[in-house]
C-alpha cells in the first residue's frame, strides 16, 4: 500500500506508515519523560497497575496511590477519544492531535507550578487519546504507545512468511512492525536524553512531532475535499 493506494482511498491518511512512525516516536518519548520526571508510565498502564498492587501488598499505600492518578487520567482520555470518534468521525484524528499538542504545551507551562497534576494526569490523558484514536497502520491493528503487540506481530509475520502460505506483502508488514518497535525505542532514548539535559524544554520535541502529524492529516483532508 503506497501513495497510489492512499490516493485511491484504500487506506486512511492517519493509518499510513509515515504518520504511525511519527506517533510511535512521540509515544516512546513521552513515556520516557513521564517515567524520569514523575516515576509513572504515561502509556504502559499495565506497569502502573503492577506497581500499584506490588506496593499495596507491601503495605506502602503512599507509593501505591501514586499510580492511581495516571490510571484514572488514562481512562478519562479513552472516554474523550471515544466521544470524539462518535461526533467528529473522519476529523477525530486531527482534532485529537490538536488537543494533544495544546495539552503538552499547557503541561510544559504548568510543570513548575503543579508538576504532579500536570504530569501524571495531563500526559496520561494525552497518551490515552493517542492510543484510542490511532489504532491501525494500513488497515492492520497496531499500537503507537507501546511495543509488545507490535513485536508479537512482527515475529508472527516473519514466521508466516518463511513457513509458507502467507499472503503477499507479509514480509513488508513485518518490517513495518519492527520499524514501529525501533522508532518507539529511539523516541524513548531521545526522551530520556532531552529530559535529563533540558527538562524544562523537553516536551517541545513531541509537540513538534505531533504538529507534523496534524499538518499531514490536515493536508490530506483538504486535498480530499478539493
Amino acid at each position: 500500500m503506497s501513495a497510489l493506494d492512499l490516493a485511491a482511498g484504500t487506506i486512511r491518511r492517519d493509518e499510513t506508515v509515515e504518520i504511525v512512525l511519527l506517533l510511535a516516536f512521540a509515544g516512546g518519548y513521552i513515556d520516557a519523560y513521564t517515567w524520569i520526571i514523575h516515576g509513572v508510565m504515561a502509556n504502559a498502564q499495565t506497569a502502573n497497575l503492577i506497581f500499584l498492587w506490588v506496593n499495596a501488598t507491601a503495605g506502602d499505600w503512599t507509593k501505591a496511590l501514586h499510580f492511581v492518578p495516571p490510571l484514572l487520567a488514562f481512562a478519562a482520555g479513552i472516554v474523550v477519544a471515544a466521544w470524539l470518534r462518535r461526533v467528529a468521525c473522519e476529523r477525530a484524528s486531527a482534532i485529537s492531535t490538536l488537543l494533544e499538542i495544546l495539552l503538552l504545551i499547557a503541561i510544559s507551562i504548568l510543570h513548575n507550578r503543579v508538576p504532579d497534576l500536570a504530569g501524571t494526569l495531563g500526559i496520561s490523558f494525552v497518551a490515552a487519546m493517542q492510543t484510542a484514536i490511532f489504532t491501525k497502520v494500513e488497515g492492520v491493528t497496531c499500537s503507537t504507545v507501546m511495543a509488545t503487540g507490535n513485536l508479537r506481530q512482527a515475529i508472527e509475520t516473519v514466521f508466516g512468511a518463511f513457513a509458507g502460505g502467507a499472503p503477499p506483502g507479509t514480509l513488508r508488514r513485518s518490517g513495518i512492525f519492527f520499524a514501529l518497535c525501533a522508532v518507539f525505542g529511539v523516541g524513548a532514548a531521545a526522551g530520556a536524553f532531552a529530559t535529563k539535559t533540558v527538562p524544562n524544554l523537553a516536551l517541545g520535541i513531541p509537540v513538534a512531532t505531533l504538529l507534523i502529524v496534524l499538518l499531514r492529516c490536515e493536508a490530506s483532508d483538504q486535498s480530499a475535499v478539493q
